[in-house]
Formats: C-alpha cells, structure tokens, sequence
C-alpha cells in the first residue's frame, strides 16, 4: 500500500507564511475604489478595519503559537517587506485621491470630507502602526521611512515620544500614553494632544543637553519633523490649494485619534510599582494588555502583543511572543471591538475597571492603598 506523503508546513522565512500579515494591502483598491465609485463606497474602508476584523476574530479564535525568537532577519523578508512598501503606497494613494477629488467635480465637499475621515482610518490604523515596527528598527533607512509614515498624519513627535518617554516610563504618571484608571477617553485624548509634544521635545533636549547641545541644534530631530510635516503640508497645497491641506490635515486627524485610542487601550489602569524616590519597578509583561485574536494581530502586525512588545522593544513583529494569562492581564476581545467600547466611558469602566482590580490583586496584593496610582495623582519621578 503505498503511502502519500503528507505536505510539509510552510516554515518561517516562507511567503505562504507571512501571507495573513498582507491583509492590509486590500485597503488600498478599496480606498480608490471609494473615491472614483462615491457615496456609500466610503463606509468600505473603516467597516474593513473595525467590523470585519471583529468579525473575523471571533471566526477564526485566538493564535497563541510563538515564533523562535532567535530566527534571523534574512528568514522574515516577506514579513518585512509588508511594512517596507506600505509608505510609498500610502504616499500614492493618498496624494493620488487628493488630485482626484479635488480636481474632478464629481461630489460635494462633505463627501470629500467623509472620504478623507475614512482614509484617516487607514493611515491611522495601517501606517502608524508600520511607522511604530519600522522606528524601533536598527537600519535606519527604515527609520526614515517610519519618519515619512508619521510625517504623512502630521505626527512626527510620537517617534521621539514613544521611544525616549512612552518605553522608559509606561505604567508612571510621566508617561502622558499611559491611561489613568478611571479616566475617559475623551479626557484621555485631549491630555495626550497637550502633553506629548511637549514631553517629546524635552526628552530630546535633554538627549542634547547630555552632550552639550542647545536644543536648537541641528541634529534635534524636530527640525526635520517640521520640514518633513512641511514638505506633506505643501504638497498638499500645490495640488488642491487651501482645501486640499484641509482635506490632508483631516486624515491626519482622524489617524492621531485611531493611534490614540488604540494607546489608551494598551495600558489602561495599569501602573508600575514605586519604589520610592521617584523610582520604579523594571517593565514587564504584566504592564501591558495582551490580546490573542488572530485576525486582528494579522492586520495590525501583531501589535496586540503589546505585553512582549514592551519587554522586548527590539523584536520584530513577527518573533513577538504571545504572553500566557499566568504573565500578563488579557482582553477580553481584539482592538477592533476594544476601542469601540473605549468611545463609550461608562460601557468601558463596566468591562474594564473590574479587570483592573483583579491584575491589581494578583500582581500587587501587597498595596492596599490604591489612591495614590489612580487618575493623575502618582508620586511623579524626578
């Protein structure tokens, strides 16, 4: 009798492999799609991203499977090149749509103005998140296209803000992203928008202080932000005048507030312990909420393994590790149905604050006053 061999399964470093994580690209024929059909086609690109995804979520289960983290960068091009040529895509296709619209007479300007909402969905929802896994790289020609990829939503400071205070002060009162337990997202919103750039920029002073640089040297990073942000700006104005920078700084808009409520999710209530004189205890695992759902990791790079993103910065999305309930506090649902409840407060401290309390009994039974790490009112490091 003879025997057929079963196929062998595809390894890492194969495209079949990295295929789910190319979902993403769908987005760009439905955003033309939208622009040249009109109408109804706008409500395809935010219902891909919000509602399909949850619905593909509860299909298709969770992904607890773990990659080698010690496989090297030559075995993950196909994961790599994902986030590579999504810039100039999203250059193309945004600036495309811009000298459509704006150049045809086709719709109102209401539409024009829905249209380019719903492409903030996708610059907020696709781009920043490449723009997060490419600034975290070492080659820094992919840092330079995270830098047109932020740039491209006129926020160029988040690199600088999640890297030099996001990453080094997660889960403390100087960390603006770090959501307080008990705090709204609007109110949350609106403090980020004040407090980032702010703290971005001082954090790069004080980068040039070390070396003994004013903060208006050169090499500041803000100065190419701004010319970036400049050069988008005017691009933007030399295609469809004072109404096309309107129409480009709505998308951007909306791709801050994606970026934004999806931060407020990841480390809601969670705090690290003080240890006293301004100090805190080390990130780990548990200062993060994780989430195996399997579609929405495929389209968000695996974001939702924020918990290993935040104790391994470095790694590639694709090698982040999946953390078990026993090492870090799960969601109860993907990002797609998460931040939907976030934009309703009193929904979302019904499914959220008792799963604060309960992280807070199995990592800290030690504290018995919480007071002092609620909303705003922890000892702030020095």
């Amino acid at each position: 009798m003879t025997t057929i061999p079963k196929p062998k399964a595809a390894g890492i470093g194969s495209p079949l492999r990295a295929l789910p994580f190319w979902l993403s690209l769908m987005l760009i024929p439905l955003a033309w799609f939208a622009a040249i059909q009109g109408g109804w086609a706008i409500v395809l690109l935010p219902v891909s991203t919000w509602y399909l995804f949850a619905a593909l979520d509860v299909l298709l289960g969770l992904n607890t499977e773990n990659l080698d983290t010690e496989t090297e960068d030559r075995e993950l091009t196909w994961y790599r090149a994902i986030t590579v040529i999504w810039a100039p895509l999203q250059f193309l296709t945004l600036f495309g749509i811009l000298a459509y619209v704006t150049q045809t007479d086709h719709q109102s300007l209401l539409w024009e103005w829905a249209l380019f909402v719903a492409l903030g969905v996708m610059s907020g929802t696709i781009g920043i998140n490449y723009a997060h896994e490419l600034m975290h790289q070492k080659p820094k020609w992919e840092r330079t296209l995270g830098d047109i990829l932020l740039a491209m939503v006129l926020y160029s400071h988040f690199r600088s803000e999640h890297i030099l205070v996001h990453h080094r002060y997660v889960g403390t009162p100087r960390d603006a992203v770090t959501a307080r337990y008990g705090e709204g997202f609007w109110r949350f919103f609106g403090r980020v928008l004040r407090e980032s750039p702010v703290s971005a920029f001082e954090a790069e002073a004080a980068m040039l202080a070390r070396k003994g640089k004013p903060a208006s040297a050169l090499s500041n990073p803000f100065w190419r932000y701004g010319a970036l942000q400049l050069g988008f700006l005017g691009l933007a104005f030399w295609i469809g005048g004072l109404w096309g920078v309107f129409l480009f700084g709505t998308q951007a808009f909306w791709a801050i507030w994606q970026l934004e409520l999806v931060n407020y999710v990841e480390h809601y209530g969670l705090t690290r312990e003080h240890l006293g004189d301004g100090k805190y205890e080390h990130v780990k695992p548990h200062h993060s909420w994780n989430s195996a759902h399997k579609a929405t990791n495929w389209l968000l790079i695996n974001l939702q393994r924020h918990s290993d993103h935040h104790y391994k910065p470095d790694r590639r999305f694709p090698l982040l590790q999946n953390r078990a309930v026993d090492e870090a506090p799960q969601l109860p649902f993907g990002y797609a149905v998460m931040t939907a409840a976030a934009l309703v407060p009193r929904l979302w401290r019904r499914v959220m604050n008792p799963r604060v309390q309960a992280w807070r009994s199995t990592y800290y039974p030690q504290i018995e006053d919480w007071s002092a790490y609620t909303a705003g009112s922890n000892p702030r490091p020095r």
